[in-house]
């Protein structure tokens, strides 16, 4: 499972080094830019963020949902395999990865990810994409 929140088990230090809690509030900050539309400004924080945890794949996901929303696909689709990798299970990733690749006009890789999608979550949103019944 991933963290929900990028942390350290090491302490700041003094050299001016950015602290596990400016890293969470960067990460909740981050949140806040995309809800408002700013997705450029949530990757600038998530940037940093994840230089300093770069395993931690809730704010891995949460710069491809930006970079997505920047329509930045590339690298939206590089972040979002990248968390699949790891999190092979993740439907919503999957998701969102077709989404990516559908806005990139390749729609049989879509297809395959909303299929993989909605048979890890059934949900109605992801049983519609990924149009079982074609």
């Amino acid at each position: 499972m991933s963290d929900t929140t990028p942390h350290s088990s090491s302490s700041s230090s003094s050299s001016g080094a950015a602290s596990p809690e400016t890293h969470v509030i960067d990460y909740r900050a981050a949140e806040q830019l995309l809800a408002a539309r700013d997705p450029r400004g949530a990757v600038k924080l998530l940037d940093s963020v994840i230089a300093a945890h770069p395993e931690n794949t809730a704010a891995r996901l949460l710069r491809a949902r930006a970079f997505f929303a920047a329509a930045q696909l590339r690298p939206a689709e590089l972040e979002f395999e990248l968390v699949l990798e790891r999190e092979p299970d993740n439907a919503f990733a999957h998701f969102a990865l077709a989404r990516t690749h559908e806005r990139s006009g390749r729609p049989e890789q879509a297809r395959k990810h909303f299929r993989l999608a909605a048979a890890l979550d059934p949900q109605p949103e992801y049983l519609q994409a990924a149009r079982f019944e074609d």
